[in-house]
């Protein structure tokens, strides 16, 4: 039985394979202490930059990340899994190919592993279809949700935008996961970055500083590990 207020159901589901490249869309997927099953456990470092604070190589330095599809071998046990990636070019490399990070970056990037996850700030990420309207509404364009790299689209049963910062503080019960919202989401110009056409737009990221003090959606940890499928409802306690 769902805990809590019901305030809407999961549209869409995602994890990252690898740090800043595409998405890989689930239809339900188990979420343990370290976030979604293989979510973002591989990430790129930059040469010359380990103690910067933020060495990834991510869609800040190509735009065109986005274009590199990671997959898992064995999709059931991907943190056990041997990890691929396909190029724009259609070829596909072990992510450990020295090969793969020449392509990706020739001023020299290696790759890391870690099971716990290579994550900014929290583990989970959550935003509403209503609050992706609205901020489209603000900035005169459609958004696509592939520019905010969630874990979990929502589609609120309130018709208002921006209600996850509501939640900040409480537990949002998700199937048979619960996560505790952390704290906003505090957006950087990764999200001026169009999906497919590799194309910016600054204008998101101003709109989002000025109206909304640079955050969309919500930040989120596990406090209960189990299973969350599109469809599930969400309740809020």
């Amino acid at each position: 039985m769902l805990v809590g207020r019901v305030v809407g159901h999961v549209a869409g589901l995602w994890r990252y394979p690898v740090k800043s490249m595409a998405a890989e869309p689930l239809r339900e997927v188990g979420v343990s202490w370290h976030g979604f099953s293989g979510d973002r456990r591989w990430a790129f470092v930059r040469d010359g930059v380990p103690q910067s604070g933020f060495p990834w190589l991510t869609l800040r330095e190509r735009a065109d990340l986005n274009h590199y599809h990671p997959s898992f071998v064995d999709p059931l046990q991907p943190d056990k899994s041997a990890t691929l990636v396909r190029t724009p070019a259609g070829v596909t490399f072990d992510v450990t190919d020295p090969a793969l990070a020449a392509e990706l970056y020739p001023q020299g990037v290696r790759v890391i592993k870690q099971n716990v996850g290579i994550f900014d700030t929290f583990p989970l990420s959550l935003v509403t279809t209503q609050t992706l309207a609205r901020l489209g509404e603000m900035v005169g364009t459609p958004l696509d949700v592939a520019r905010f790299r969630p874990n979990i689209l929502m589609e609120a049963s309130d018709a208002a935008p921006f209600q996850e910062d509501d939640w900040v503080g409480r537990t949002l019960n998700i199937g048979g996961m619960a996560m505790r919202v952390d704290k906003r989401d505090g957006r950087c110009v990764v999200i001026t970055i169009d999906p497919v056409t590799t194309e910016r737009n600054p204008a998101i990221l101003r709109a989002v500083a000025r109206n909304r003090e640079g955050c969309v959606g919500i930040y989120g940890s596990t406090v209960t590990p189990g299973r969350v499928a599109i469809g599930d409802e969400v309740g809020v306690s």
